[in-house]
């Protein structure tokens, strides 16, 4: 199966969808899987392959993956959208780096241009949506720099280690996008 790819100057963007979990997950061996999605254990292995098995996708919610790839196709983070909400063009976009090294060096400022570009025009979204920790500065700040506008807090949002915890919301318009 060939991935589609999306290039930047500094990195490679590996987009993964249900066609694309179908064949690694249906087609590959463990060891192929680990390769491809960069696992770094068996049970990192086991934890996608229950993802996979109870289901990405629901009734009109669906998912893009992206691996993000420096140049030499090492593994750097991940980033795409989750809860797109099919029938209401709109996704929350997410984004995360693995190691504390690669952080802070502008790699998430280089990619989210492409993948914002891509929701927009390729998944036609109307409405990209991130939801962050408060105290997540840096996080904060980049999607203020993509001009994601507050909307709000919600609390209790999310589960983290037995503690309930709020998120800011934060939203994106296509018209929007497309003026800036």
């Amino acid at each position: 199966m060939d991935f589609k790819i999306i290039e930047t100057d500094l990195l490679r963007l590996r987009l993964l969808g249900e066609a694309e979990y179908k064949y690694i997950f249906e087609c590959l061996s463990d060891p192929e899987i680990i390769e491809l999605l960069g696992l770094d254990s068996e049970e990192a292995l086991q934890k996608e392959k229950a993802k996979y098995v109870r289901g990405y996708i629901t009734f009109n919610k669906s998912f893009l993956f992206i691996q993000v790839l420096d140049k030499e196709g090492r593994h750097i983070g991940m980033s795409g959208f989750h809860t797109w909400y099919l029938d209401h063009a709109r996704a929350e976009i997410f984004y995360i780096l693995y190691n504390d090294e690669n952080k802070g060096k502008g790699i998430m400022s280089e990619a989210l241009p492409a993948i914002i570009s891509y929701g927009f025009n390729e998944m036609k979204l109307n409405r990209i949506e991130a939801m962050i920790e408060p105290n997540n500065m840096a996080s904060l700040k980049l999607v203020e720099k993509f001009n994601f506008s507050r909307e709000g807090e919600m609390i209790d949002h999310y589960c983290k280690d037995g503690v309930m915890e709020n998120s800011v919301i934060y939203g994106l318009l296509k018209t929007t996008y497309e003026k800036n």
